[in-house]
Formats: C-alpha cells, sequence, structure tokens
C-alpha cells in the first residue's frame, strides 16, 4: 500500500463523513492504493458511531482505532502511525483545515525527489488573533534558544513521511510526547511548504489557550534541559544582590534618622525572598521529576478498545 492517511478524532462527529469524501474524491483521483486510518480519541460525542457508519459504507480501506478513553492527539498520532501499512504516512486533521489536496501535493513531492524522506507543512497565514499568535512567535523563539533541536516557525503536525521515518518516531516510546520536537530530533530530510488553513468545516477548535500553554511548556521542557538551571542562576544572583542591598540598607539606617526600617524588616525580607526563589527552584525540578516519574511507570501510550480492521482484511 502506497498511503495512510491518519486522522485523529475528538468530538468530530460533524466532520469525518466530510473529510472521508473529500479525501475519497481527491486520493480516488491519484490512482494509488490508500487508506484512512481514523483514530477515536475518546470522543464524548457520536464519532464513533459515525465512524463505523462509514466503515460499513465504504468501498475503500477504512481503519478505526478506538481508545477507551481521551489520551490526547500526542497518543492519537503515535497509535495511527503504529496501525499504518502505508509506505508513505500522512498526519492530517478531521476538520479539513488541513485539505488533502495539499496532502497529496506531499506526496508528489516524495515520489519526485527519493532523498527526500519527509514533507511538512507550515501557515503562511494563521487565522488566529494577534494575542495568540505573537504567544506562538514566542514560544519558537524561546524553544529554540534553549534547545539543541531546531524548530521550524509555525510548522504543523501536517507532514507527509516515509516508513523509516515512521519507524523511528515509534520507536521511541516516551510517554510525554512533542511530535513537532519529536520528527525533528529523528532527523531525516525534510522540506517544508507554505499552506493556507482553511475554516474548519463544522465544530469549534479542541485548543484552548490554557492547552496550548500547557503544549508548549511541555514540548519545551521534552526537548531542553536550560529550566534546570534558571533556579541555580536567579538564586545565586539574588543571594549575591540581597546582601548588597542588606549591606545598603544598613548604611542607609545608620546615616539617617529613620529608625523604623530596622534589621529584623530586612533580614525577613531577605529570608522571604530567596525562599521564595527557592520553592520556585524546586517547582521546576519537582517538574521534571514528575515525568521522570511518569516515563519510569511505563505506562503504554494509549488503550484501544476497539480496532475496526477495513473489510478487505478481515
Amino acid at each position: 500500500m502506497k498511503l495512510s492517511l491518519v486522522i485523529p478524532c475528538y468530538n468530530e462527529e460533524q466532520n469525518v463523513a466530510l473529510f472521508c469524501n473529500e479525501a475519497t474524491k481527491v486520493f480516488d483521483a491519484e490512482g494509488y492504493e490508500y487508506e484512512l486510518v481514523f483514530v477515536n480519541d475518546g470522543s464524548k460525542d457520536h464519532t464513533l458511531s459515525e465512524l463505523k457508519r462509514i466503515h460499513a459504507m465504504a468501498k475503500h480501506n477504512i481503519r478505526i482505532v478506538s481508545f477507551s478513553r481521551n489520551f490526547g492527539k500526542e497518543a492519537a498520532m503515535y497509535a495511527g502511525i503504529e496501525h499504518a501499512k502505508g509506505d508513505l504516512i500522512c498526519l492530517i486533521d478531521a476538520d479539513l483545515q488541513q485539505r488533502p489536496e495539499v496532502a497529496a501535493h506531499m506526496v508528489r513531492m516524495l515520489d519526485a525527489s527519493p532523498e527526500l524522506d519527509c514533507v511538512a507543512a507550515f501557515q503562511q497565514e494563521r487565522l488566529e488573533s494577534g494575542t495568540l499568535s505573537f504567544f506562538k512567535k514566542s514560544f519558537y523563539k524561546i524553544i529554540n534558544s534553549v534547545s539543541d533541536t531546531n524548530f521550524t516557525q509555525g510548522a504543523s503536525d501536517f507532514r507527509t513521511f516515509r516508513r523509516n521515518v515512521a519507524e523511528s518516531v515509534l520507536s521511541m516510546g516516551e510517554y510525554h510526547r512533542f511530535s513537532k520536537g519529536i520528527l525533528s530530533w529523528v532527523g531525516f530530510n525534510t522540506e517544508y511548504i507554505p499552506y493556507e488553513v482553511q475554516e474548519r468545516a463544522a465544530g469549534e477548535s479542541k485548543w484552548s489557550f490554557k492547552k496550548l500553554f500547557k503544549y508548549a511548556v511541555d514540548g519545551i521542557m521534552a526537548f531542553s534541559t536550560a529550566p534546570l538551571a534558571i533556579p541555580l542562576v536567579l538564586g545565586l544572583g539574588l543571594c549575591a544582590l540581597s546582601f548588597v542591598y542588606l549591606i545598603a540598607a544598613l548604611i542607609w539606617c545608620a546615616a539617617s534618622y529613620y529608625t523604623y526600617f530596622s534589621t529584623d524588616m530586612l533580614v525577613l525580607f531577605a529570608v522571604m525572598l530567596i525562599g521564595g526563589l527557592q520553592l520556585a527552584g524546586i517547582g521546576i525540578v519537582g517538574r521534571y521529576i514528575a515525568k521522570i516519574y511518569e516515563q519510569s511507570k511505563d505506562r503504554p501510550i494509549y488503550i484501544a478498545k476497539e480496532i475496526i480492521e477495513p473489510k478487505n482484511e478481515k
């Protein structure tokens, strides 16, 4: 099989049929064998029922992996790659913001360039607020300054890659996954192409600012140990500054008529300030230890409640 389209789905009951229609229209015209691998990420609506209906009516290869609960998009992408049978694998969203026509173009690029291993898309113009765009640009600046892995500005999970890239990604079984970083870290020859993000076919985005912020923090912590040095640098610097300030404050009190600014107040201020820094440092270290703790449990990245194979593979 030439191509597997991996489609993570979370509460996409209104979109999966539309996506299936658009994808089959595009790839039937391409003339090669392909499959659609839908991963139901513990949807709370009727996404699974709709997928089963599509599967029952489909003439094409449709595979469904349904999770026992919501494990997140990263786990859904991993599961889709793991179950994909194609020589090429494309990660694409179900809401049609990422068009199948662009995925077909990626396949043609890989066919034309055997030395190329992956084609990834980045958003040339973002359909989002200026505030959100600012924070995303800031994220890329920060992570590129503290990580040895290079992250392309605006690059999305929307990409098509060869089987050797997929095997490398699957070999990295870390529980807290950040696919943008993993795909950059494994290397391989990657070409980035711009694409225009479309409006969602139906429904609302599942990514709130809170989720995006947590995702960004997890990405930085997954591909950089720089935050571990922050408490040490700040702690030493503030300790030195506190001693300088304490000496200056004592000299000022001794040379002035103000007696209410006592030594006890200065000591209390210094203790509280340094104690706060210590707690902040412990908090950052604690986040890393928490991730080590989660990884040491060796829990599965996802649990599949049900797997529905294509009709011709039963």
